[in-house]
């Protein structure tokens, strides 16, 4: 047996270090890092038997050419090279009819790798083909914080641990960041006290000391109230904001008024006295910390509700004490990532197709109409807004679609040729974290099961019958690794890089005063943002759909997207596709817990198990984790719900901007 090291590749903040353990080209078992700076040998209830996944029945081992009706699922066992010849006289077919735009790339986070992820890249640049905006998960969360911190680091998670004061907002932790909520775990122990700002009771829920539940989409105006009471009461650090805040008093003087008690929980449903309370807390907290989450940004006003957010540490100078500030994600330039994309391959700007509105780009886009289609590390059947605009897309019989896959997915099966894929443990990577300061490089510690092929094999093999001649396309993944760690930033000494080579995780080297140090145009936190066209943070209203209830579409304990569904124990502990309702809104509906009910609104309906549970408030129900169709009681998922609307700022998706009306089945 051989005991090797390596990462977990799925799109969370922890990034794990994984331990496993090989015997004869197999997986005998993956288990924590216990030598991880950061995940400590925890794993969560997905990864913890990743072998299983590896060595899955179902995974695809061999090319497959369609034989039936697209979605039949029908295929038939073709070779290599038959499948490359295939796409490649497409291709070729495509670019000289309709030009390289009638080609798009789609792929997102299946894989976190910087090699293996983002290598399509460069292919599709030299290709001529049209770009994909990738913008379905966090950018204007990202646009939300530097709109008023800059490129500023965020605070290391180990800050929590010195906090007497946390608030988990928006973020359901057990779920999606089980690292930092050890950490939380911990800093409770010594006395924390914790708060919990969401739209209704998670199973992280279970750890907080009081729970806030916000109207969805108006987390914006629960932070304007805070701010309110706390600039009423003299709850502020005026030293601090005088030294380091640009923008405090025109925020004072024409914002805060707005935004009393009343007017707030006329908006958020928060009531007046749990507002002063927390606003008390905060700001008499000796060390005050936020962990900020994704979901909040997923609306249209998302951008301003995360830019109104950040704005709280600097009314209490969070950012000076140790333990405090606002920890959303880590976003440094590590690891250099142009080597890999090579943006200088295009010869000129192609057409830019936003990811969250890939159902009109395959039924509406035109000049070129989009003729191909290439998928890898993603399942946008499943994970992507307007899934009845997207099938429809997909059933177009001339559109040619290429899916590199490791399970016959709900997009795979509209392929026209499936590709099999290998998984983390099969190819070499180098990955850096959005929820601490690691880095860490991966060898391939098995042979890749049949005939699967990691993205980068792929490409090159793509690249070559294309004619591509770029040396670029005939290194090794290694290759493009070690350049990545030869151009590796000040961020990491001599030492580090030595590490990284050996396969040791390796946390990056941070100023001894970063916190402080403010990187914005004026050095100061700017809740006056000059370079914004809407200079002061205010509370912008989400879109309204014409419907009775919110939904919220969260993430589960036992799936990441729609990757892990092919484990039958994690399907299992999911039960089945409930929809949440609370027990006033069943009773004036006249719906009963266990039944068949059907979600609709003006894009689709999809049917789910009730749940009636007082967890949820009412006017809002609660889907948590998305399933492959065939395990849904219905034929569609949770995204026949969601629109293409994008968020205010950096074209972001709405996925929790949605509301529906339910009925029986």
């Amino acid at each position: 047996m051989v005991i090797k090291r390596s990462v977990c590749p799925y799109d969370c903040p922890d990034t794990c270090g994984l331990i496993v353990e090989v015997e004869n080209d197999q997986l005998l078992k993956v288990s924590g890092d216990p030598d991880h700076p950061h995940t400590k040998g925890i794993l969560c209830p997905k990864m913890a038997h990743y072998e299983r996944t590896v060595h899955c029945p179902d995974r695809l081992t061999h090319p497959l050419l369609r034989t039936g009706e697209k979605g039949s699922g029908r295929f038939q066992a073709i070779t290599w090279g038959e499948a490359l010849d295939r796409i490649t006289d497409h291709w070729q077919r495509v670019i000289s009819k309709y030009g390289g735009e009638a080609i798009l790339p789609y792929s997102f986070a299946g894989t976190m790798g910087i090699v293996q992820r983002q290598c399509g890249e460069a292919f599709f640049h030299r290709l001529g083909a049209s770009r994909l905006a990738r913008t379905i998960c966090s950018p204007a969360k990202d646009y939300g914080w530097s709109s008023v911190m800059g490129g500023t680091l965020a605070p290391h998670p180990d800050e929590v641990l010195d906090s007497d004061f946390i608030i988990l907002w928006g973020t359901n932790a057990l779920a999606t960041n089980v690292h930092l909520l050890e950490k939380i775990r911990q800093a409770k122990k010594r006395g924390a006290i914790v708060w919990l700002v969401d739209t209704y009771e998670t199973p992280t829920a279970q750890f907080a000391d009081h729970i806030v539940l916000v109207r969805p989409g108006t987390d914006g105006a629960l932070a304007l109230g805070l701010m309110h009471i706390m600039d009423r009461e003299d709850w502020i650090d005026k030293q601090f904001i005088e030294t380091h805040v640009q923008g405090y008093q025109e925020l004072q003087n024409q914002v805060l008024p707005r935004y009393s008690p009343d007017k707030v929980s006329q908006i958020t449903g928060i009531d007046t006295e749990l507002l002063h309370k927390m606003a008390k807390g905060y700001s008499h907290a000796r060390a005050p910390f936020i962990s900020l989450g994704s979901g909040l940004s997923r609306y249209g006003n998302g951008a301003m509700t995360v830019r109104t957010i950040t704005c709280l540490p600097a009314l209490v100078g969070a950012w000076s004490k140790p333990g405090g500030g606002l920890l959303g994600d880590i976003s440094i330039k590590t690891l250099p990532v142009e080597p890999v994309t090579r943006e200088d391959f295009l010869t000129k700007p192609t057409r830019i197709v936003n990811m969250n509105q890939l159902g009109t780009a395959l039924t509406e886009l035109t000049k070129p109409p989009i003729m191909s289609l290439y998928v890898y590390h993603s399942n946008p059947a499943i994970v992507a807004p307007d899934q009845n605009m997207i099938i429809k897309g997909f059933m177009r019989e001339d559109l040619f679609t290429v899916v590199h896959e490791r399970f016959m997915t709900d997009t795979a099966l509209y392929a026209d040729i499936v590709l099999p894929a290998t998984t983390s443990l099969e190819h070499p990577d180098i990955y850096r974290a959005y929820g601490h300061y690691c880095v860490q490089r991966a060898e391939a510690v098995i042979n890749p099961l049949g005939e699967s092929k990691s993205n980068w094999e792929v490409f090159q093999l793509l690249a070559k019958d294309m004619g591509f001649k770029e040396s670029y396309f005939y290194q090794t993944a290694d290759d493009l690794i070690e350049q990545l760690i030869t151009e590796a930033s000040p961020w990491l000494n001599s030492a580090h890089i030595l590490e990284l080579k050996n396969g040791y995780p390796v946390e990056v080297c941070r100023p001894g005063d970063y916190k402080m140090s403010f990187h914005t145009p004026s050095g100061k936190i700017e809740i006056f943002s000059p370079n914004e066209t809407e200079p002061l943070p205010y509370y912008k209203e989400p879109h309204r759909d014409d419907a009775p209830f919110y939904l919220m579409s969260s993430p589960s304990l036992y799936s990441l997207n729609s990757s892990f569904n092919e484990r039958p124990e994690l399907l299992h502990k999911k039960e089945a596709a409930y929809m949440k309702m609370n027990p006033v809104d069943a009773k004036e509906k006249n719906l009963i817990d266990g039944q068949e009910v059907v979600a609709f609104n003006e894009r689709g309906s999809v049917h789910f198990i009730l749940n009636v549970t007082a967890k949820v408030p009412p006017g809002v129900v609660v889907t948590e984790g998305l399933f492959y169709l065939k395990d849904m009681p219905g034929n569609r998922s949770v995204n026949a719900l969601t629109s293409q609307r994008l968020t205010d700022r950096a074209a972001a998706s709405t996925l929790y901007d949605v509301k529906v009306d339910v009925r029986p089945a």
